[in-house]
C-alpha cells in the first residue's frame, strides 16, 4: 500500500435532471467532488493509502466533505477546518445536440484563502510516494498558485514522485495566466496530463504539420514538450469523439519512453454523468505507474476505469480495480455471473 497525496478544492454540486433548463427545474440533485478529490477516492478504492489536502468551512456542510472522503477511505488528516463557505457549482445536464452547461460559485471559498502557514507540507509528505495536483487548484486566487507552486517543489525535494493535470478551465482563468502560471509548474512534475491543445494554446508549441493523424500529431507535441521539461516521464490524455451529449466515443493515450501507447476506442451509447470521466483516466494512470505495471496495460485499465465513471451518478468513480478489469475484459452490456 503506497501512500498518495492529493491537494485541491473540494465541491458541492448541484445538477438538474436530463430535460431541465437550470433556471426552469425545481429539482435539483447533490454531490461532492472536485479534480482532486476525484482522484484521491478512485486512488483509494484501488487500494492505496491516500490523504487529501483542502479546506473546508468548519459548518454541516464542511462535515458533509469530510463524511464523503471517508466513507471512500479517504484519510482526512490533512483536511482543514475554517473560512466562510464551500465552493459550488451548477451544471445544466446536456442531452442529444445540447451539452451541459456548468456555472461556478465559489469565490471566496474555504480553500481559496489558505496560506502557506497553514500546511506543514513537510509533514504532509512524510512517507508518501506520489504527489496529485491540478491547475484547478492554482486558478482559486493568487496565494494558491504560490501554494501550488511551492508544494511541488517541496515534494520533489523530498523525493516524491510528482503529479499535474493542466485541467485549463477558462471560466476560472484566463489561457495567458494559465500559461505563464503552468509554465513555472512544470520543472518539478514528473507526470503530467495534457493534450494536444494545452501544447498549443498554454505552451506555445509550433502546430503539427496537418497531413499528421491524431496519434502522430499528439506523439509530435509530447515529443516536444519532453525536450523543453526532460524531467517529465509520463504524459497522458484520452481521445474524446462527441456524437451528442449522451453518446461519445473515447480512447487512451499514454506517453513513456518516447513511445506513444493507445487503448482500444470504446463506444459509450448512454452517458449517464461525464463530470469526473477525466478523474477517473487519470486515476487509473496513476494506479498504473505506482504499481508499474506496463504503458498497454495502464493505458487499458485507465480507459476502461473512465468509461465506467461516465455510468454512474456524482464525481466520482466507484469502481474498484477488479470491477475494471472485468468490464476491460468482457464484453460490453453482457451480464457478470
Amino acid at each position: 500500500m503506497k501512500k498518495v497525496v492529493t491537494f485541491g478544492e473540494i465541491l458541492l454540486r448541484f445538477s438538474t435532471k436530463i430535460g431541465d433548463r437550470l433556471f426552469q427545474t425545481n429539482e435539483i440533485q447533490t454531490h461532492i467532488g472536485g479534480a482532486e478529490a476525484n482522484v484521491a477516492v478512485s486512488l483509494s478504492n484501488f487500494g492505496h493509502d491516500v490523504y487529501m489536502v483542502s479546506k473546508v468551512p468548519e459548518n454541516p456542510v464542511g462535515s458533509a466533505v469530510e463524511s464523503h472522503l471517508r466513507l471512500h477511505g479517504v484519510k482526512t488528516d490533512f483536511l482543514l477546518k475554517g473560512g466562510d463557505r464551500l465552493g459550488t457549482y451548477y451544471v445544466e445536464s446536456g442531452v442529444g445536440p445540447r451539452s451541459a452547461q456548468v456555472t461556478y460559485d465559489r469565490k471566496y471559498s474555504s480553500i481559496s484563502q489558505l496560506s502557506l502557514e497553514e500546511v506543514n507540507f513537510e509533514e504532509v509528505f512524510s512517507g508518501a510516494s506520489l504527489y496529485h495536483v491540478t491547475g484547478i487548484t492554482a486558478a482559486l486566487s493568487p496565494s494558491m498558485k504560490e501554494l501550488v507552486l511551492y508544494s511541488l517543489k517541496k515534494a520533489k525535494e523530498l523525493g516524491v514522485t510528482t503529479s499535474f493535470d493542466f485541467n485549463y478551465r477558462a471560466k476560472l482563468w484566463s489561457q495567458k495566466e494559465a500559461a505563464e502560471t503552468i509554465k513555472t509548474f512544470l520543472p518539478y512534475v514528473d507526470i503530467c496530463s495534457c493534450g494536444e491543445l494545452d501544447a498549443l494554446h498554454l505552451l506555445a508549441i509550433e502546430k503539427a504539420d496537418d497531413s499528421l493523424g491524431a496519434r502522430e500529431k499528439l506523439a509530435y507535441y509530447y515529443e516536444q514538450i519532453q525536450q523543453r521539461y526532460p524531467n517529465i516521464q509520463w504524459m497522458s490524455s484520452t481521445f474524446r469523439g462527441v456524437i451528442s451529449a449522451s453518446t461519445n466515443t473515447l480512447q487512451g493515450n499514454v506517453f513513456v519512453d518516447g513511445v506513444l501507447y493507445q487503448s482500444k476506442v470504446y463506444s459509450i451509447d448512454h452517458i449517464v454523468d461525464r463530470v469526473g470521466g477525466g478523474d477517473a483516466f487519470a486515476a487509473g494512470i496513476l494506479h498504473g505507474i505506482i504499481e508499474q505495471r506496463a504503458p498497454e496495460e495502464i493505458v487499458s485499465f485507465a480507459t476502461a476505469a473512465s468509461v465506467l465513471k461516465h455510468t454512474v451518478h456524482g464525481d466520482c468513480n466507484i469502481f474498484s480495480e477488479g470491477e475494471i478489469h472485468t468490464f476491460a475484459n468482457n464484453t460490453p452490456g453482457k451480464i457478470v455471473r
